[in-house]
């Protein structure tokens, strides 16, 4: 039996990742600081543990008698979120060294690394247009700051360590995760959850506008979760020693996407634009030319579809909330 951990269990990503390993027979660890209750999915049948991996100490702890981790442990939201936090995304560069150092003395084989297209060069980025961020585009570097540069100096710790203490290292270079199970609400959600929730506002509470941050073409690609889960597994047992884009090369721009979830709701809403909002780069889009070589697969779930599973995941939600009468995302109702 495969054994792994998880780091960022209590996460989107990760807990979606700890159900999909536990399908595939692994024994799993699932690691996150947050107390259990407020983990977005709880798998059962899973070593889940409450740890701080920023702490050198907890690292070995949860490493103990594994060989192989999947480290999505990060301080991380949506591009609201990132821009306002920039200390607090580098701190998330303790996990990794942590998580590297006790991987290397405590007979980890395989360490894969979440990474993200924030990585990329800024400059690379300035066309809504963009045809598309390839791996190589990340140098020179001029990431995004704060939580970019974390990723692309976590992204060469894991380079070197593979080189100088053997531990097989997969990097792979997230572009926009979204699905049901995550966050819609709170400051840390991104642009699909944050667009279905404002939509949904008019149904159960009669909010007819919508408020666009910058001017609504910027552009981005958007990654749904089921494709994001099986590119992990693909890329973590790859041969792969390059960090690759996991992503959709679908781009559409934010007005297009409030379009396509008014179209899945059947509404239309007022737009109203904040030019200075936090909107990020002008354009980025994942170029897939290298992992369709390298592995002959690429993301493949429309926006369209997975915008549908989304909007309907937060409806359910958001309804269980007014009958509740809290308005709020209660996690809790989330555990399986």
């Amino acid at each position: 039996m495969k054994k792994a951990i998880v780091t960022g269990a209590g996460g989107f990503i990760g807990g979606h990742l700890v159900g999909e390993l536990k399908k595939h027979g692994y024994e799993v660890r699932a690691v996150d600081k947050k107390p259990l209750n407020q983990w977005y999915q709880v798998t059962d049948g899973v070593d889940n543990r409450v740890l701080d991996l920023t702490l050198r100490e907890h690292c070995y702890t949860a490493v103990n008698g594994f060989k192989e981790v999947f480290n999505l442990a990060a301080d991380m939201g949506g591009m609201g979120f990132i821009e306002t936090h920039k200390a607090d995304c580098m701190l998330s560069v303790l996990i990794n060294t942590h998580m590297l150092m006790a991987s290397r003395d405590c007979g980890i084989v395989r360490y894969f690394y979440a990474s993200s297209a924030c990585v990329y060069n800024a400059e690379k980025q300035m066309d809504p247009d963009n045809p598309g961020l390839k791996e190589s585009d990340a140098y020179p570097a001029l990431a995004e700051d704060g939580y970019g540069w974390e990723k692309l100096f976590s992204e060469r710790m894991c380079r070197h360590f593979m080189e100088d203490y053997g531990i097989i290292t997969r990097v792979a270079r997230f572009h926009n995760v979204y699905g049901p199970y995550g966050t819609y609400d709170g400051g840390r959600e991104k642009a699909p959850a944050a667009i279905c929730r404002k939509i949904i506002n008019k149904e159960l509470y009669g909010k007819d506008e919508i408020l666009i941050w910058g001017d609504g073409y910027q552009t981005r690609s958007f990654t749904y979760i089921d494709d994001c889960i099986q590119g992990i597994i693909n890329i973590m047992n790859s041969d792969i020693t390059e960090p690759l884009n996991l992503g959709s090369s679908e781009m559409v721009s934010i007005n297009q996407l409030v379009s396509m979830v008014e179209d899945i709701a059947g509404t239309k809403l007022v737009r109203k634009y904040d030019p200075s909002a936090p909107k990020g780069v002008r354009g980025r889009n994942s170029d897939n030319t290298l992992i369709r070589k390298c592995l002959d697969w690429e993301p493949s779930t429309t926006l369209n579809e997975g915008l549908k599973h989304t909007y309907r995941w937060i409806k359910e939600q958001m309804l269980l909330d007014k009958a509740a009468g809290t308005g709020e995302y209660a996690r809790a109702k989330h555990f399986h």
